[in-house]
């Protein structure tokens, strides 16, 4: 089954609308210069909120390893997703600290991109065109990948079902396609959802 991942979820009825769609993840951006960041406490207490069957991600950009090992003792995030300039050095630190699960966020551009993705000791990885600019790369390049990854950039209910036909991604996330006016629109969420899970359904019969 393909994985969901909703992004970038930061009021109260963003939460409501994850727990009635019930995606396999949502994520919280704790990194501020985006539009969707929100605070630790306020992530605590949207995670208060979230059905303990989805499971929260916390997206960081380079952070200290200590603050995001500490989010994760206290439960406020359950996967790490890391978006910034984190090495494999960084990596070992921080699995030094926690052992939850940890995605690596790599930008493909060429074949070179995806080869460092490949190489990665994230326990998953995330293909995507850039930081949260709802863009598609040229996803033919995923052509001959060897690990499971989440596909980012650019994903609508329009497009999806070639992109699960085609290319089996473990995963895939969506911001900025659910949204309207930078809000969370619950309409785009459950048509992203019902999409993907429309598409499994199919190939199950």
């Amino acid at each position: 089954m393909t994985q969901i991942k909703l992004c970038g979820l930061s009021r109260e009825c963003d939460i409501e609308w994850a727990n009635e769609l019930q995606p396999d993840y949502i994520g919280f951006v704790f990194a501020k210069k985006s539009r969707r960041y929100v605070t630790y406490q306020r992530a605590s207490e949207l995670k208060e909120l979230l059905h303990p069957s989805i499971k929260s991600v916390g997206v960081f950009v380079n952070e200290e390893q200590e603050n995001i090992a500490e989010l994760v003792r206290l439960g406020v995030i359950d996967v790490i997703q890391l978006h910034g300039c984190e090495d494999e050095h960084y990596l070992k630190k921080l699995r030094e600290l926690t052992s939850a699960c940890v995605i690596q966020a790599f930008s493909i551009k060429t074949p070179s991109d995806l080869r460092k993705a490949e190489k990665s000791s994230a326990d998953c990885i995330l293909l995507d065109a850039g930081a949260g600019g709802g863009k598609v790369f040229d996803w033919s390049l995923l052509d001959g990948i060897m690990r499971p990854y989440f596909l980012a950039g650019g994903l609508t209910p329009e497009n999806l079902g070639g992109v699960l036909e085609k290319y089996q991604p473990y995963g895939v996330d969506a911001s900025s396609s659910l949204e309207t006016d930078g809000m969370k629109d619950r309409e785009k969420m459950a048509a992203f959802v019902e999409a993907v899970r429309e598409k499994e359904n199919n190939n199950g019969r």
